[in-house]
């Protein structure tokens, strides 16, 4: 199973891929929060065979969601509706901790890298629990 993390950002969005396993998370690309960026997700989706999109849940520190949230809700509910799974991932600070390890033109997507194997080690979790 293919997954595509997401660090959705108002101006940036943070891309990364897993492998064909779905086991490891590996930083894409960094592309505009643009007119284009649903067309862009889709061909990439086609394009990568995804099965999963994973976006980041981005809390503040007193738990409640991050005012990005609302666009990332919407942004989630387009591919909901187009028939692919969709999860939210909690995640907190990841691009500051991709910052401390990646080149800046590339910390979105590092960020991304970093949400969708915090989800992928989740599932192998849940695999190995059962």
């Amino acid at each position: 199973m293919k997954y595509l993390g997401v660090d959705y950002g108002t101006k940036k969005v943070g891309l990364a891929f897993s492998d064909d396993d779905g086991s490891l998370a590996f930083p894409h690309s960094v592309v505009p929060n643009d007119n284009a960026l649903f067309d862009t997700i889709r061909e990439l989706i086609q394009t990568n065979g995804v099965d999963v999109l994973v976006i980041g849940h981005s809390l503040a520190m007193d738990g409640r969601e991050n005012p990005v949230m609302e666009q990332a809700h919407a942004f989630k509910e387009v591919f909901e509706r187009s028939g692919l799974h969709v999860y939210l991932e909690p995640e907190f600070l990841t691009t500051f901790q991709a910052k401390r390890n990646t080149e800046d033109a590339m910390a979105d997507a590092a960020a991304a890298a970093l949400i969708l194997q915090s989800f992928l080690d989740k599932q192998e979790n849940k695999n190995i629990s059962s």
